[in-house]
C-alpha cells in the first residue's frame, strides 16, 4: 500500500497514523505490524477540553462500546451477540449482479433537521429471484427534508425503480408529502415501527448468514452500524441511531414481501 511505500528511504523511516481507533481490516492490520509501536489517549486527557464536555461525554456514553472507542482510544472487535460481524459481511461480498427482478429504496428519515441531526438513512437493495443484494448506501446528513427527499428520488432514478419505503414514526405525513414533492411517479409505503430496531434485524441478519443476502460492493458506515445491532438487545453505536442499517432493513423486508406480481398463497 502506498504508505508502506513511502517508508522505502532513509535508515530509520517512519510514518505516524493518528484516528479515532474502528474495526477496519486496514487499522488492525497496521496494528498488528511487527515493527508498530501503538500509543493511545483518552479524551479526559486532552487539556484543551473543557471539564464540563468531558463530564457530558462521560455521563453519555461511559461504560459503553462507543465510549470505549471514542472516549477511551480502543479498537475494538465484533461486539458480544452482534447480528452481524465483520467475517460474514465480508463472506458476504460479491460483485454487482447483472439484473434485478425488483428494487427498493429504504428510508430512515431524521426526527430532526440541522446540522447534528441524525443522518437521513437512504439504502437500495435490490432482488434476483430469491437473492437480496444492498446496491447503494446514499445517505445523507444535515439536509433539509425536500434535501433528503430529493436524494431518495435521484437513488429511485438511478436504480430505475419507483418502489419506496419509509418509516414514518415521525412525521408521516410530512415523510410522504415531500418524497412525492420530489418526485410524483415515486410509489411511497410507510412503515410504522412496531419493534426495536436490532429485533427488525435479525430475519435480515440470517437470510446474511445463510447465504441469501449479500453486499455488492463496500459500504463501510453502513457495516459498521450492522456490526452494533445486538441480538436481543440494543444498538451499541457508532452514532447514536443506526440509520443506514435501519434503512437497509426496511428495504429487504420490503424486498421480502414482493414477488413481481406472481400470485402467492397465504395462509389465514
Amino acid at each position: 500500500m502506498n504508505l508502506e511505500m513511502s517508508l522505502r528511504r532513509g535508515p530509520r523511516a517512519r510514518a505516524l497514523v493518528t484516528t479515532t481507533p474502528r474495526p477496519m481490516p486496514l487499522l488492525e492490520r497496521i496494528r498488528d505490524g511487527e515493527k508498530t509501536i501503538t500509543t493511545t489517549g483518552r479524551t479526559k486527557d486532552n487539556i484543551n477540553l473543557d471539564e464540563r464536555f468531558i463530564d457530558v461525554m462521560t455521563a453519555t456514553y461511559g461504560r459503553t462500546r462507543m465510549g470505549a472507542q471514542e472516549l477511551d482510544g480502543e479498537l475494538l472487535g465484533d461486539a458480544e451477540g452482534a447480528l452481524w460481524t465483520r467475517q460474514m459481511i465480508a463472506a458476504a461480498r460479491c460483485g454487482l449482479p447483472g439484473g434485478f427482478d425488483r428494487v427498493v429504496v429504504g428510508v430512515d428519515p431524521p426526527a430532526s433537521g440541522g446540522e447534528n441531526a441524525d443522518a437521513c438513512g437512504i439504502v437500495v437493495c435490490g432482488a434476483s429471484g430469491e437473492q437480496w443484494f444492498v446496491l447503494e448506501d446514499a445517505s445523507v446528513r444535515g439536509l433539509s427534508p425536500e434535501g433528503w427527499a430529493s436524494r431518495v428520488a435521484m437513488a429511485a432514478a438511478r436504480w430505475r425503480t419507483a418502489q419506496v419505503v419509509a418509516e414514518a414514526n415521525n412525521g408521516g405525513n410530512m415523510v410522504e408529502s415531500v418524497l412525492k414533492a420530489a418526485d410524483l411517479e415515486l410509489k411511497v409505503r410507510l412503515v410504522h415501527a412496531s419493534r426495536g430496531k436490532c429485533a427488525r434485524a435479525e430475519p435480515i441478519a440470517l437470510k446474511f448468514e445463510t447465504g441469501k443476502a449479500f453486499f455488492a460492493g463496500s459500504f463501510p458506515e453502513l457495516e459498521a452500524e450492522l456490526c452494533g445491532m445486538i441480538a436481543g438487545g440494543d444498538y451499541e453505536g457508532p452514532g447514536r441511531s443506526p440509520d443506514r442499517a435501519d434503512a437497509m432493513v426496511w428495504a429487504m423486508t420490503v424486498l421480502g414481501e414482493l414477488r413481481n406480481g406472481l400470485p402467492r398463497v397465504r395462509r389465514l
